[in-house]
């Protein structure tokens, strides 16, 4: 079967067919997709853990000034750390995903974000979504996600209860208005 151009840089918009799954009522924000398969980070899915208790366990000495939200970023090694940030650093461990995104897992961004040197607009997750080969192409065919182009104000400046809605309002789409039957014309 023929693979779905790439998404790299799009949001996945979870359909209500979702709503029994991990990834019910999420946006997830896809870093990699070619035809090894996709990576992506959940943007809407808050956590009950704090930047400042991480940094506790890591034992970053100098604790943040603020105490940023941490959100699932995906089911996969929800034990590693993924940070979404906007601005551009020598951290190590960063996939550049846009001039304007970049992921980073190394502990060195963790250090500068607690220690105020770090990027100014980021979102801090623990784990991430990932598809093998044709799998998020197969979702897509059955309907199990919308798709839009990213943008760096839904990234990095929406307040987190609003970026589902705001993602749909890309596409001109009301929640209320989505069904969970899916069909193909």
């Amino acid at each position: 079967m023929e693979q779905i151009k790439s998404l790299k840089n799009h949001l996945l918009i979870a359909m209500p067919q979702l709503e029994d799954s991990w990834f019910a009522g999420t946006v997830t924000y896809l870093c990699e997709h070619n035809h090894d398969g996709a990576m992506g980070i959940v943007l809407n899915k808050p956590m009950p853990v704090m930047f400042r208790d991480i940094c506790e366990q890591l034992e970053i000495s100098r604790l943040p000034l603020i105490d940023p939200q941490i959100y699932a970023g995906g089911p996969v090694s929800p034990e590693n750390g993924f940070i979404l940030h906007r601005q551009q650093g020598n951290w190590g461990s960063t996939l550049n995903i846009t001039e304007q995104s970049h992921l980073t897992s190394s502990k060195d961004i963790l250090r500068a974000i607690a220690g105020g040197s770090g990027p100014r607009d980021y979102r801090l997750s623990l784990g991430y979504a990932g598809w093998d080969a044709d799998q998020l192409d197969a979702e897509l065919r059955d309907n199990s996600w919308l798709t839009v182009e990213a943008s760096g104000e839904l990234l990095f400046d929406t307040p987190v209860e609003e970026i589902y809605d705001a993602a749909l309002s890309l596409l001109g789409i009301s929640a209320e208005f989505l069904s969970s039957d899916a069909g193909h014309a």
